[in-house]
């Protein structure tokens, strides 16, 4: 049998293997959630240092670039108007307004962005590309000093074009010249540095994207292998045990108690296949109990007392059929035999007639000497069959009578002298009361009543009529359409006075001789006239059918003893 160490149950779980794998996975899941945080912290200050001054400062650097190019156009456009041979004073002076206030404007800008770089400077929560941010700062000062610049020189340029020479607004229109393409080349430089700021942080912010898209995957396949690693371990663990309670549990539903399932885990499992072990252990001493009382108690009532399905404190009411069977010669054998002879023929006799009456369902209640005894009914057969089993048993034992016979030889060890042997029969359906009978020291599961007092005179009523079995009127309209019986005679049993019907059991639906019911019944009725002449004029056709020649000798008594007849016809039998 197999056992469990100590406190096998409480030390590996299978709730603890299971959380193990849980903890385990939750544990990466976790590791996968921190590092996924802070990838994204890292693109999310990327993207705030994006939005929040990259961009806008190259923006404001764009806002710078061409308000100073629209200051330069408006200067093109006054020299050009200075050259016509009557200036346009109104035009070169709305120029020139415009010029002031692009100037104006662009250092506005650039106040801006220089504010905009400081905060970026001083902020504590996004990181930003201090290096280059510095460098704009440096370059910014020096954009807005070379457009004032440029002003300047520019209005120097208008008073050189209006009261000066020729000469010196040549000198004044080269310097000028020169500015405009320094100033170029410094907002060149700050859009250049401005550009390469922008695109570097959108280049980490994508790779930082990459790498946490990399990293979750990364992990997530480590976390799935090591999930499926483990639950595949868990798993075999655990269903190889249960696969064995599954073989064990279909070996004893296929009969076989003889199954042990081997416990070599320390969990819940181990503890189940300790109790499957029981239970089939507990089964296979029911097994034994069975099988042992089986050969003195039908094994349904020892089934039905172990489970509680039947009553074993007192008795019930039931509507049954009994059975009696009786060995016609069992004494002339006993004549031949030692008593172990006679004990091997029985066992013989009783084992081939107890058969039929198992394959039919019903009850074998005891062994009477030679007599059988059983009984049909709920709950071990239906409620309005058990009158057509009991039938069908009884044409059985007597269809089993000849092979029988021909065992006698071989049991007696005799080829002559052989005594003719055969069988009554008697059944009877009706109420009885069915239920554990007995003291307190010995019971025994079986029926009594008026109903098997009644199927034990018909088996002897056998020997009155000549016939093989005798069955009641309640048995013979139950059975109905399952078999094929003619009425004997209307008789009063010994204890009993209310008198009954009784029929001779012929055989199986469409095995009788049709005549010889139809024949017999039909003297029997003129019979219960008291038509004699009929009666016996029938009774004569019947050709020496024993039961005929039974009534052919009444009527010639009642003829003889008129007086004596009954009114009812009823025949009291004298005889057990």
């Amino acid at each position: 049998m197999a056992t469990l160490p100590p406190q096998a149950a409480t030390r590996r779980p299978i709730s603890l293997k299971v959380y193990s794998i849980t903890l385990s996975l939750l544990v990466l899941m976790v590791l996968v959630t921190a590092l996924s945080a802070r990838n994204l912290r890292v693109l999310n200050n990327e993207v705030a240092a994006l939005s929040t001054y990259y961009i806008p400062l190259d923006q404001q650097a764009g806002s710078v670039e061409t308000l100073v190019r629209q200051q330069i156009v408006h200067v093109e456009r006054i020299l050009l108007l200075l050259q016509a041979a009557k200036p346009d004073r109104a035009a070169i002076e709305e120029e020139k307004k415009l010029f002031d206030q692009r100037g104006i404007n662009a250092d506005q800008v650039i106040d801006s962005s220089d504010k905009l770089i400081d905060q970026a400077l001083a902020d504590g929560e996004i990181t930003v590309d201090r290096v280059a941010l510095t460098l704009l700062r440096q370059q910014l000062p020096d954009i807005q000093a070379a457009r004032q610049d440029l002003h300047a020189t520019f209005g120097q340029f208008l008073t050189e074009a209006t009261e000066g020479n020729p000469r010196s607004v040549r000198v004044v229109h080269q310097a000028l010249s020169k500015q405009k393409e320094d100033i170029n080349r410094r907002l060149e430089k700050v859009i250049l540095t401005l550009e390469r700021t922008t695109q570097q942080a959108a280049d980490r912010a994508q790779a930082e994207e990459g790498r946490a898209i990399r990293l979750n995957w990364g992990i997530t396949a480590i976390a799935t292998l090591l999930g499926l690693v483990l639950a595949a371990v868990v798993t075999r663990k655990l269903v190889e045990p249960v696969r064995r309670l599954l073989t064990g549990t279909r070996a004893v539903e296929g009969g076989d108690l003889s199954v042990q399932v081997l416990a070599n885990s320390a969990d819940e499992i181990a503890t189940l296949t300790q109790s499957f072990n029981n239970m089939v252990a507990g089964l296979r001493e029911k097994e034994r109990i069975k099988d042992t009382f089986g050969k003195y108690v039908d094994p349904r009532i020892v089934q039905g007392l172990l489970e509680n399905r039947l009553d074993a404190s007192g008795g019930q009411k039931k509507h049954m059929s009994v059975f009696f069977s009786d060995l016609v010669g069992f004494t002339s054998l006993c004549e031949h035999l030692t008593p172990d002879g006679v004990v091997r023929l029985l066992n013989r006799y009783f084992s081939l007639m107890s058969e039929p009456i198992r394959v039919q369902q019903g009850i074998l209640d005891k062994f009477i000497g030679d007599a059988i005894m059983a009984y049909w009914g709920p709950p071990f057969t239906g409620e309005t069959e058990h009158a057509a089993l009991a039938c069908l048993t009884a044409l059985e034992q007597r269809g089993r009578l000849e092979q029988f016979r021909a065992m006698l030889p071989d049991l007696m060890g005799l080829r002559k002298g052989l005594p003719h042997i055969s069988v009554r029969v008697g059944i009877a359906t009706g109420d009885v009361t069915v239920g554990n009978i007995g003291s307190e020291q010995a019971r025994g599961f079986t029926v009594i009543g008026d109903t098997v007092n009644l199927a034990s005179r018909l088996e002897g009523a056998n020997k009155e009529y000549g016939t093989g079995i005798l069955i009641s009127e309640e048995t013979r309209r139950l059975a109905g359409e399952a078999i094929e019986a003619r009425e004997i005679d209307s008789v009063r049993v010994v204890g009993k006075s209310e008198p009954v019907r009784i029929y001779e059991l012929l055989g199986r639906k469409g095995e009788a001789d049709a005549a010889l019911i139809s024949g017999y019944e039909a003297a029997l009725s003129a019979y219960r006239k008291a038509d004699w002449d009929t009666a016996e004029a029938g009774f004569r056709r019947l050709n020496g059918d024993a039961p005929a020649q039974v009534m052919l000798a009444r009527i010639a008594h009642w003829r003889a003893n008129s007086a004596a007849r009954p009114a009812d016809g009823v025949w009291d039998l004298t005889k057990k």
